[in-house]
């Protein structure tokens, strides 16, 4: 089994390497996409979220409140901190579960976005980090919705693009357009990936 770590600042183009990675036969285990079932209604990790933060971080219907949890943590490091130690180790544990499942031949991605910041990289035979102009970014995340001014706050709250390069061992330059990214992804798995898989 290969197990690549992929990370990237938000507005990079993760995701998109995560599903053109997918494409050329990796299984991804997205850990935001993983982040969200650990809290869905009725699962321990909801109940923990709200005894920790109240009531007031539920819908009308049960259901997590993204934009209220976040109003609450987003500008308080402790109130973040406390949230990530009730997430991020359930995070993990259905992370490993899907990696154990994965067939022993496989070639895992684990879509990591706070890879760095959480000190996952040594826990990856190979760690790709995507990278793009930081104008790029703020001009993608301005195009989902973001004001200019919340995107550079995002961008400023994660790892700096020389801390993700410094636990790099492959960096994917992101800012032209899908197919510029393609190409780097196929030199990067003829590179990199197939070497391995023999």
């Amino acid at each position: 089994m290969l197990r690549i770590g992929l990370t990237g600042g938000i507005g990079s183009g993760k995701s998109t390497v995560a599903a053109l990675l997918a494409e050329r036969g990796a299984q991804v285990v997205d850990a935001d996409r993983i982040a969200r079932e650990v809290v869905e209604p009725g699962t321990p990790g909801l109940a923990a979220v709200v005894a920790e933060f109240g009531d007031g971080v539920l819908t009308a219907d049960g259901a997590l409140d993204r934009a209220a949890l976040a109003s609450i943590v987003f500008g308080d490091p402790a109130a973040r901190a406390r949230l990530d130690g009730i997430v991020h180790p359930l995070v993990r544990a259905r992370a490993a579960e899907l990696v154990a499942a994965a067939p022993p031949d496989a070639v895992v991605v684990q879509d990591v976005p706070l890879l760095v910041e959480t000190g996952q990289a040594g826990d990856f035979d190979l760690v790709l980090v995507v990278q793009a102009d930081p104008g790029t970014r703020v001009e993608r995340l301005v195009g989902r919705g973001l004001s200019a001014a919340d995107a550079r706050a995002r961008m400023a709250s994660q790892a700096t693009d020389e801390e993700r390069r410094a636990v790099a061992d492959v960096v994917l330059h992101n800012d032209g357009d899908r197919v510029a990214l393609a190409e780097e992804v196929d030199r990067f798995w003829a590179e990199r990936v197939t070497p391995v898989l023999g």
